[in-house]
């Protein structure tokens, strides 16, 4: 969700976005239901198949944004260095600095706990569309 949101936000011409999970359990398959259900709704045209997260992301990616505190930890027992640490975030300390509120898991909840999970994403992908549009360091 976060990824079809940022991607309808940003250049993705001159920005790379890609998500990735953690564990082996959905690779390859689409986003839940759900989530399609309300990307749609939203007019957010979402396209993605589950991949794994690997150490070349760091290498790839000038920032890695997590969801929750648990991913948080997995991304950063991965990472290689001090350079690779700090490219990672959670997200919502876009929204709340310094306070590392975790996203809620949709997946496979009720439809109202995915609503609230696209309203939190679309606000944060606001904060870093706005910093990446203006060239500000994300």
């Amino acid at each position: 969700m976060a990824e079809a949101l940022l991607k309808s936000k940003i250049d993705t011409s001159v920005h790379h976005v890609d998500s990735a999970g953690l564990d082996t359990w959905h690779i390859g398959e689409e986003p839940c239901n759900q989530t399609k259900k309300i990307c749609r709704e939203n007019n957010i045209p979402i396209n993605h198949k589950a991949r794994l997260f690997t150490v070349k992301d760091f290498d790839r990616f000038d920032k890695i944004y997590v969801m929750d505190r648990y991913n948080y930890d997995l991304v950063m027992e991965k990472a290689r260095s001090d350079e690779d640490r700090k490219k990672v975030s959670l997200i919502l300390n876009e929204l709340f600095p310094g306070e590392n509120l975790e996203v809620p898991d949709p997946y496979k909840q009720n439809e109202e706990r995915a609503r609230i999970v696209f309203k939190l994403l679309d606000k944060a992908t606001d904060v870093i569309a706005e910093k990446i549009n203006h060239g500000k360091e994300l």
